[in-house]
């Protein structure tokens, strides 16, 4: 039987992680591990989503499913605890400003929970009562993320089980700081005053309640382009329920905005070149964007250099000029079997790959495969070429 250790957590919320010493645990240490990771709520429930690409788990699948099974075991704070942190930010009369407020909230994820309330109108920006989610943050997310995630590090590094080209260092340095970005309520609002109408508070957000309804693939995948090359603003969380379909206006409404990520006009001339040289299935100027751009170092063997262009000229089959159109997403279409060569690719560029991706790519290629992976599970059939044209056709490079 695996031994289990646990190490005294130093952080203000006083919880513990498990270190694990073998590589396989039993039911009994999944069990107790999960407990204990799902006390941390940000790290323990964002890692899964964070290193997933294409719907491919780089974690190894004993460990990948402990992360799973936290994410599937979030549950939402106290009565009081909540009570406390609504008085804290806006005084002990706080329910004052609403006509209604649930207090069960109706989602709870890794930094916070939402609640359905009515604000009254004398306090309403509108000056009429207007029905909003109310965004909570758990007490002392934000001052646990550092040892949350050296915690995490740890447990994950204990049985030598991640390949050496995930740069784990590098990884839990991009999601502290993202994660420290997510909790930090008054940007979360910057982005939203830029997007749409919002009130914020210090930790409490309150935003227009836009309803239910499942996001329809073409309008997803082209707000991912236009968040990209019009924008150069993308909200990068691709979790589904962050996108809403208004049947009415046959739009799609996009919320949560914590996750935010603004990129450079350099950078995103360089990635757009990149993808174009995919588009066109130019290996030499696949390779040569991607080492302005930091993917290569220019010491790579044939084998990570090929598997690396390769990859990237498979992401970018949909609008390619030569793919068929409308092109189809769905199971058992040519995407299917694009999404299984890329998950082999993967595997390869985890060994020979010399230096960890630019770091505005993280988020930014979780997005993208995140939009395709939507449109695969719908079983979408869209004509992809054209959302691209139309987005991309109008975008002009710096000189």
């Amino acid at each position: 039987m695996p031994e289990v250790t646990e190490l005294p957590r130093k952080s203000s919320a006083g919880q513990r992680l498990v270190r694990t010493t073998a590589n396989k645990m039993t039911e009994a240490n999944i069990k107790r591990l999960v407990s204990k990771l799902s006390q941390m709520r940000g790290a323990a429930l964002k890692l899964g989503p964070f290193m997933s690409i294409q719907d491919t788990h780089i974690l190894p699948p004993e460990v990948d499913k402990i992360f799973r099974r936290v994410q599937d075991s979030a549950n939402y704070m106290p009565d009081w605890q909540m009570e406390q942190v609504l008085a804290s930010a806006l005084g002990p009369s706080w329910s004052d400003n609403f006509s209604s407020f649930d207090r069960i909230p109706f989602a709870a994820a890794s930094i916070g929970q939402v609640h359905n309330a009515v604000l009254r109108a004398s306090v309403s920006p509108t000056g009429q009562e207007e029905r909003v989610a109310i965004k909570i943050q758990f007490t002392n997310i934000a001052n646990s993320i550092t040892s949350d995630l050296g915690y995490v590090k740890l447990f994950l590094t204990a049985g030598r089980l991640l390949p050496k080209g995930l740069f784990l260092d590098c990884t839990v340095q991009v999601m502290k700081d993202e994660l420290a970005d997510e909790c930090d309520y008054s940007r979360e609002a910057h982005f939203l005053r830029r997007i749409t109408r919002q009130v914020f508070l210090d930790r409490i957000l309150v935003s227009k309640y836009l309803g239910c309804g499942m996001a329809i693939a073409k309008r997803i995948i082209e707000l991912c382009l236009r968040e990209l090359f019009q924008f150069r603003l993308m909200q990068t969380d691709p979790n589904w329920t962050n996108f809403l379909w208004n049947s009415a206006t046959q739009q799609v409404s996009l919320f949560d905005f914590g996750a935010t990520r603004e990129y450079t006009k350099e950078f995103m001339d360089n990635w757009l070149h990149l993808l174009q040289a995919a588009t066109r299935e130019d290996r030499k100027a696949c390779t040569d964007w991607s080492l302005r751009l930091g993917y290569l170092t220019g010491e790579e063997n044939e084998i990570m250099l090929n598997v690396h262009v390769d990859s990237m000229i498979l992401l970018a089959t949909p609008f390619r000029p030569s793919a068929p159109q409308p092109f189809a997403f769905g199971p058992g279409s040519p995407w299917s079997d694009i999404t299984g060569q890329i998950r082999a690719r993967i595997s390869v560029m985890l060994q020979h790959r010399l230096t960890p991706p630019p770091r505005e790519t993280y988020s930014l290629n979780r997005k993208l495969s995140g939009a395709f992976l939507l449109a695969s599970r719908l079983g979408a059939v869209v004509d992809a070429k054209r959302l691209w044209d139309d987005v991309v056709d109008g975008y002009q490079f710096s000189e």
